[in-house]
């Protein structure tokens, strides 16, 4: 299953409208508890394309030049420009906040501190002394489930509770460290990173300026502006314009973004 905007994307490089459309994208949702989503995308060319902060931690399987490999990619806080070699295709699967690495806290891997597996074989990697065969795009969950009976994927319910907003029976304090621990994110950052992805698709969606204001939650059009610039890289107006490439952009589950 597609998500609507990236038929859109499709579409509109399709008819010249995104002239510097560097990769295609496509994704599912999952039934996994520990899954966001999973994705994948291709490139045509190379170029540099904008990176926007993220708050979830992830696994990329890349297949490029004849060799595959797999990274574990954390969070990132702010927009950057990020490579895109030419005729490369990648996998990935997004976890949902709350769920971490024992072996790999995101805050260690935050904004771009990637971890890159050493290759076991030209079909395995290497994880905790074991050889692992790369997984794909469609056995992604059974891949996943696989690590965590292993004790390599878990999840912290406390760091659940506090991102959905429920009372717990702990500090403040307590809640907050353990949030950034599992997360490497406090939860005003992952309120307005993903504010900011959410204006981003409103607007890639056509959505007015001032509409997408409301809609966020942004106190006024400056506020939206600033917060694009720090988390997408780009003035509203020029991702309405859609005319230079994002990184991977989907639409998260509606009562997600309304408990952050």
């Amino acid at each position: 299953m597609c998500d609507p905007l990236a038929e859109l994307l499709d579409a509109t490089a399709s008819d010249g409208h995104l002239e510097k459309m560097l990769i295609t994208f496509a994704d599912r949702p999952s039934d996994s508890p520990f899954v966001e989503r999973v994705w994948r995308s291709h490139s045509e060319r190379a170029g540099v394309f904008h990176s926007m902060a993220s708050c979830h931690w992830g696994i990329v399987v890349t297949r490029l030049e004849g060799r595959v490999s797999l990274t574990v990619r954390g969070p990132e806080t702010r927009a950057t420009m990020a490579d895109c070699p030419a005729e490369g295709e990648w996998f990935g699967v997004l976890f949902k906040l709350g769920t971490f690495m024992p072996l790999m806290r995101c805050g260690d891997l935050r904004d771009r501190n990637d971890v890159t597996l050493p290759n076991a074989t030209r079909r395995s990697f290497w994880l905790n002394g074991s050889a692992w065969e790369f997984p794909s795009f469609e056995n992604a969950e059974t891949f996943v489930h696989q690590l965590v009976r292993r004790g390599l994927i878990r999840t912290d319910r406390t760091a659940e509770g506090a991102i959905r907003g429920d009372l717990q029976d702990i500090t403040t304090r307590t809640e907050q460290r353990r949030l950034l621990r599992t997360t490497g994110l406090t939860r005003g950052a992952i309120h307005q990173i993903e504010r900011a992805r959410r204006a981003a698709r409103l607007l890639k969606l056509g959505t007015p300026i001032l509409d997408v204001v409301h809609e966020a939650g942004y106190y006024d059009q400056a506020h939206l502006t600033r917060s694009m610039q720090r988390f997408v890289g780009q003035s509203p107006a020029r991702v309405a314009q859609g005319r230079e490439q994002l990184s991977f952009l989907y639409n998260p589950e509606p009562a997600w973004f309304a408990t952050v």
